[in-house]
């Protein structure tokens, strides 16, 4: 293991995080890198579903197919117990295991002796698993594992990252929106005021009481009287709502 290299990928990892951010692309690499710099022969990182099923979202290139057919028994498998233990699940040595039968019968099938999930974890919360198989039995040595961990961190910073921004954009959006609202609003309580020579807040009440007989939104109501649309000829002749109690 190359201290360089491990540098050089943990400096691609970050450049991808901070550049235009390509989360499948993202998590192969960082699945390449891990087969690249540890004794293992495939990796797989598998993420939670809102329903907690794991799905496999990336793989190394070699052995790529084998990681993929383990997928169907993944709901009984050492992954499925780390995420729900957020806790590392070893096994070096899959022959014989008892604890999850239909998972090991297929990774022995496949050639695979030895697995290893690492969570990818931020605080209480666990997102997935970055997932090692080896071909060989055996224990990851602890330079290795803690390097698993590392790049597990990494997987995790940067989807949460991503979800952090997708959330914040849609704050940011209906924030935008609101305040685009309002100034429509504001322009046709002028219209209406000029056009029923009423005061502000009984064309403000007009448009209300029109929106809520009608289900229709006030912004809506709103565009509709600043485009002198003949549907909102309508407004003078709306009943008072009933009183909403």
């Amino acid at each position: 293991m190359s201290d360089q290299r491990v540098a050089q990928t943990f400096a691609e990892l970050a450049d991808a995080l901070v550049e235009r951010f390509d989360t499948i692309e993202f998590l192969h690499v960082l699945a390449e890198r891990t087969v690249e710099l540890l004794p293992v022969n495939a990796a797989g990182i598998l993420l939670a579903d809102g329903q907690s099923a794991l799905k496999l979202m990336a793989t190394s290139s070699h052995l790529a197919r084998p990681v993929e057919n383990l997928v169907p028994h993944s709901e009984d498998s050492p992954s499925e117990e780390c995420v729900h233990s957020g806790r590392t699940v070893r096994c070096p040595d899959l022959r014989g295991q008892p604890r999850w039968p239909r998972f090991t019968a297929a990774a022995v099938e496949l050639g695979f002796a030895a697995v290893e999930a690492v969570p990818m974890r931020s605080r209480d919360e666990v997102i997935g698993t970055l997932s090692l198989f080896r071909t060989s039995p055996g224990a990851l040595p602890a330079e290795a594992a803690a390097l698993a961990q590392s790049f597990a961190n990494v997987a995790t910073i940067g989807l949460l990252q991503v979800r952090t921004t997708e959330q914040s954009e849609a704050v940011a959006e209906h924030l935008q929106a609101t305040l685009t609202n309002r100034v429509v609003i504001e322009q046709a309580k002028g219209v209406l005021t000029a056009r029923l020579e009423i005061d502000v807040a009984d064309a403000f009440s007009l448009m209300r009481n029109y929106a809520r007989n009608t289900g229709q939104l006030l912004s809506d109501v709103a565009r509709l009287v600043n485009e002198r649309s003949p549907e909102a000829a309508e407004l003078t002749r709306v009943d008072e709502p009933r009183p909403r109690w």
